[in-house]
């Protein structure tokens, strides 16, 4: 995989993150969500894009008494494991601590061993179960955290 380079969403990136996201979820969040999040303060959404300046991924952090609360993290199914969400959620966690957040955590289905491994290999500790915190299929979420 070429070089991947993390950024904040713009304008622009609208179309092809609500796109991502009627892919990745199957609850996904409304176009307004990604809308709103352009110019808010308490909240960031990220893109992972290559040299061609294509969006291969995405996720959003939400900042909240000195934690990042990330969330919807996808990356589109033709590059799905090839270590982009890993180097997505490491630029998160980084970028975050330079907004002073100290604490990180994320739920994620119980069966979605990838992302699972994903998430340990940034430094994420599973920490508890959220039974049926998803509904379509109904799952159970990880709790997961990075604590410092």
């Amino acid at each position: 995989m070429s070089q991947i380079r993390v950024r904040t969403i713009t304008k622009e990136d609208i179309d092809i993150v609500d796109r991502l996201e009627h892919i990745g979820f199957s609850e996904p969040w409304p176009r307004s969500a990604f809308e709103e999040i352009v110019d808010k303060k308490d909240a960031q959404y990220y893109v992972a894009q290559n040299e061609a300046g294509e969006i291969l991924g995405g996720c959003a952090m939400f900042f909240i008494a000195g934690e990042g609360d990330i969330t919807n993290v996808a990356v589109f199914p033709e590059y799905r494991n090839q270590g982009i969400a890993t180097k997505l959620l490491q630029y998160v966690v980084e970028d975050g601590r330079k907004h002073g957040l100290v604490e990180f955590t994320l739920e994620v289905r119980v069966g979605n061993k990838p992302a699972i491994r994903a998430y340990e290999k940034v430094g994420f500790e599973s920490e508890g179960i959220r039974p049926n915190f998803y509904s379509h299929p109904k799952e159970d979420a990880l709790i997961m955290w990075i604590r410092e």
